[in-house]
């Protein structure tokens, strides 16, 4: 069981995120590709998106720069991208340029 700084009993459900985007995204589930070095890539699944970013899950971290091009070929959308936040199998970017 968790503990507050008082001793009590802490349900981690009462706890709520801080939003820190300043615009907010909307939930989708789109195909996309991490393209850079005008040939290599990787595929991934455009989680939630915004004008300003995207929350994007890869199967892996590996071999994936700070800056690339995320590319949604059902939206015709090629835009430069850099990473604010990863995990494991997530990337948060933000859109530049």
């Amino acid at each position: 069981m968790n503990r507050s700084d008082n001793g009590g009993a802490f349900n981690s459900a009462e706890v709520e995120p801080v939003e820190r985007r300043k615009i907010s995204r909307h939930r989708t589930l789109k195909a996309g590709s991490i393209t850079f070095n005008r040939a290599s890539g990787f595929d991934c699944r455009v989680r939630n998106m915004s004008p300003a970013g995207a929350l994007l899950e890869v199967d892996s971290q590996v071999g994936i720069p700070e800056e690339f091009v995320l590319v949604i070929e059902s939206d015709r959308l090629r835009q430069s991208c850099r990473v604010i936040w990863r995990t494991a199998t997530r990337l948060g970017v933000t859109f530049i340029g």
